[in-house]
C-alpha cells in the first residue's frame, strides 16, 4: 500500500510541475507575461511599417512564453519587399523583428522582379521603380543574363549607350534593347552564338555608325554576320530635331568591321 501511495504522491507532484508549465505554452496567463513593446529595425524603405506591425501584433499578443516566433516571422516574410526576416523575444515584455528588404535591380519578366542578391520575388504589391531595366529568360540562367548585361554596359558606356533590356529565348538566342532614352532605342539581335565578340565588335563600331547618321535613330542592329551587321535605321529627323527620336520607316544596310 505504501508502494502504491508513492506512486499517487509521485503522480501529483509531476502534474503540478507540468501542467503549470503546459498552460503557459498554450497561452494561460498571457495577460500576465505581455509583449508591451515591438521593436523594428531602422532604415527600412520600401516594407510599409504599419503592415508590418499589423502583421506581428496577433502573434504577439499570446504572451512572452506562447508566442510563436516561427510563425510571426513566416507571416513578415510573406510581406512586400520582405527578403529575410527574424522575429526573437527579450524579457521581459519585448519583441524584435528585423527586416532585410529586397533592393531591386532589374525587372524580370512582366511579374517578377531581381533583387541584387540575385532573387527573383512578385512585384504584386509593391511600386516598381520605373528606371529598371527589363530581363526576360529561363529562372535558371538568372547569373547568366545578369553577367551578360553587365559586361554589356560596360561596353556600350564610352558611346553614351546604356542598356535598357536584355532577353535569352528558349532557343538560347539573346538580344538587347539599347539607347540613351526610351525614344531613341535599338534592337540588337545577337544570336545564340559568340555573344560577347559580336557584342564587343559592335560597341568599336556603334559611335561611327551613329555619327554618319546623326539624324537617324538606329532601330534595330542584326549582329548574325561573320563580317558585319545589318542595320536598320529609322527615317530622317526634321532639321529642328538635332536629338535621336524614334522613326518609323527603315533602310537595311551593313556595317563591315
Amino acid at each position: 500500500m505504501s508502494a502504491l501511495l508513492r506512486i499517487v504522491a509521485w503522480v501529483l507532484a509531476v502534474a503540478l510541475v507540468a501542467l503549470p508549465v503546459v498552460a503557459v505554452l498554450n497561452g494561460f496567463g498571457a495577460e500576465r507575461w505581455p509583449l508591451r513593446t515591438l521593436r523594428i529595425n531602422d532604415g527600412l524603405q520600401r516594407v510599409d511599417v504599419a503592415k508590418l506591425r499589423a502583421t506581428v501584433l496577433p502573434h504577439a499578443q499570446r504572451g512572452f512564453f506562447a508566442v510563436r516566433l516561427e510563425d510571426a516571422q513566416a507571416a513578415v516574410a510573406k510581406l512586400p519587399w520582405v527578403e529575410r526576416a527574424e522575429v526573437r523575444k527579450r524579457w521581459p515584455d519585448i519583441l524584435e523583428v528585423r527586416v532585410v528588404e529586397h533592393r531591386p535591380f532589374a525587372r524580370w519578366g512582366d511579374d517578377r522582379l531581381l533583387s541584387e542578391r540575385g532573387r527573383l520575388f512578385p512585384v504584386a504589391g509593391v511600386s516598381v521603380p520605373g528606371n529598371l531595366p527589363r530581363f526576360e529568360g529561363p529562372e535558371a540562367r538568372v547569373e547568366e543574363v545578369v553577367a551578360l548585361y553587365n559586361e554589356a554596359r560596360v561596353m556600350f558606356a564610352s558611346s553614351g549607350n546604356d542598356v535598357r533590356a536584355l532577353a535569352l529565348d528558349r532557343r538560347g538566342s539573346w538580344s538587347l534593347s539599347l539607347g540613351r532614352t526610351a525614344a531613341d532605342a535599338t534592337n540588337v539581335v545577337v544570336g545564340r552564338s559568340d555573344a560577347r565578340p559580336r557584342l564587343a565588335r559592335f560597341a568599336r563600331m556603334l559611335p561611327q555608325l551613329q555619327s554618319q547618321q546623326a539624324d537617324r535613330v538606329l532601330a534595330r542592329a542584326d549582329l548574325r554576320y561573320t563580317n558585319g551587321f545589318a542595320l536598320t535605321w529609322g527615317e530622317a529627323l526634321p532639321p529642328s530635331q538635332p536629338s535621336p527620336a524614334r522613326g518609323g520607316g527603315s533602310n537595311a544596310q551593313e556595317g563591315n568591321t
